[in-house]
């Protein structure tokens, strides 16, 4: 067992356009496949930074187990039981953890588009990096995406001043740089729907595990107090320290509210889930191809990762939100960028209507056509076979005429 890293931030190394992966802090952590695994729970706690443990095996290497992977199969029920006490290569050979190795030589712009393009649920696993010498080393991906940004920074700045040096091709420069913001607005948008994406699925499993024993929770608990229901009708005078415990418990009060707390955790539950599924439909800012998808599910996963703001918690007004779906068929576009459209559109119609409905003068405020409560309301239509129309009107204070 070996254990060697470095602790310098990303941030505080001097990176230039052309930086390669050997230029970040590096992690050197070691463990035989013959060592138990509850010697992987030792490095782990030893250093909570740890991103991850190199497996090797007569020392060379076999694979990689990172932090997030080996606890959260540890937390499983029977698991700690199961492997605690054996060789780790038994763990390595259940869990067969996939691998991203990439040679040190990599640039580190490169090496970002590369661990992107992973799926959600490995997109914040440690890269291996294998170095010139044939060794293996562990890069955190989040010392990558702090790299990146150094990166970009520096490659605004340098932008900055060919645009002041070049006044003569400045309209030529002018396409450069917006062909450049939008390709960089990709890669942004990118990373934030792997991350929304990794959020949900972290959220996801505890509270799937949460819901699916809730089922057999309310059956165990009903079963209980039948059980107890049956002992009071068939020894309805119990001993005087019984007696004293059923009043000391409310009993009776237990009995009617158990159950009726269970359900509401299974609603909770539910609730989040809900959000979870939202958060998932959001996350396809990460899709840069066009693709067809259903418009009103990207509408309603906007409003509900909004709802907490239809509430103003000032006043205790409410927006009402009312939606006129017309039959739409599956519409090809950019996920991603027309989800973001959505989100900016309401909150905006959000910001309006709160602006005008916290004015002392309200009557004078709003048109006389126009509700007197808070409202949005969202209407799609196809038009002519060919186009679809999605109109979304608020009764806020609209657009300033001097903008």
């Amino acid at each position: 067992m070996l254990a060697m890293h470095s602790m310098t931030s990303a941030n505080e190394l001097n990176l230039q356009l052309e930086s390669t992966l050997k230029e970040l802090p590096l992690w050197s952590v070691y463990l035989e496949v013959e060592r138990t695994v509850n010697d992987l729970t030792t490095l782990f706690q030893e250093d909570p930074l740890l991103p991850g443990i190199i497996i090797t095996k007569n020392q060379e290497f076999m694979g990689m187990i990172s932090r997030q992977r080996f606890f959260e199969h540890m937390s499983r029920p029977y698991s700690l039981s199961l492997f605690a006490s054996r060789p780790t290569e038994r763990l390595v050979k259940f869990l067969q953890p996939e691998v991203c190795i990439i040679s040190e030589d990599t640039p580190i712009i490169e090496a970002n588009k590369i661990a992107l393009r992973r799926s959600p649920q490995l997109v914040y696993e440690p890269l291996v990096v294998e170095t010139q010498s044939g060794n293996y080393q562990l890069l955190d991906f989040h010392q990558l995406l702090l790299a990146h940004s150094q990166i970009h920074v520096l490659t605004l700045t340098q932008l900055e001043q060919v645009e002041a040096e070049s006044r003569i091709t400045k309209a030529g420069f002018r396409n450069l740089k917006q062909n450049y913001t939008r390709l960089v607005q990709n890669e942004k948008m990118a990373a934030l729907g792997q991350l929304v994406a990794g959020i949900a699925h972290e959220i996801n499993n505890p509270v799937s595990f949460i819901a699916g024993n809730l089922v057999h929770a309310i059956n165990y608990s009903q079963d209980l107090l039948n059980l107890i229901s049956l002992y009071q009708q068939y020894y309805p005078e119990p001993v005087a320290e019984i007696q004293a415990a059923i009043a000391d418990i409310e009993l009776d009060f237990l009995t009617a509210d158990f159950l009726q707390l269970l359900k509401s955790m299974k609603v909770g539950t539910g609730r989040i889930q809900e959000i979870v599924l939202a958060l998932r439909n959001f996350s396809r800012l990460d899709e840069s191809q066009k693709k067809k998808v259903n418009i009103h599910e990207g509408i309603d996963s906007t409003l509900l990762i909004l709802q907490s703001r239809l509430k103003n918690h000032q006043s205790e007004q409410i927006i009402t939100v009312i939606k006129e779906y017309g039959n739409l068929p599956l519409v090809e576009c950019y996920p991603g960028l027309i989800n973001q459209v959505f989100m900016n559109i309401i909150s905006n119609a959000i910001d309006a209507i709160f602006d005008i409905f916290n004015s002392s003068n309200l009557s004078c405020n709003l048109p006389a056509s126009s509700p007197n409560y808070p409202l949005i309301r969202i209407r799609t239509e196809v038009i002519d076979d060919q186009q679809i129309v999605i109109r979304i009107a608020d009764n806020g204070s609209g657009i300033p005429k001097n903008i």
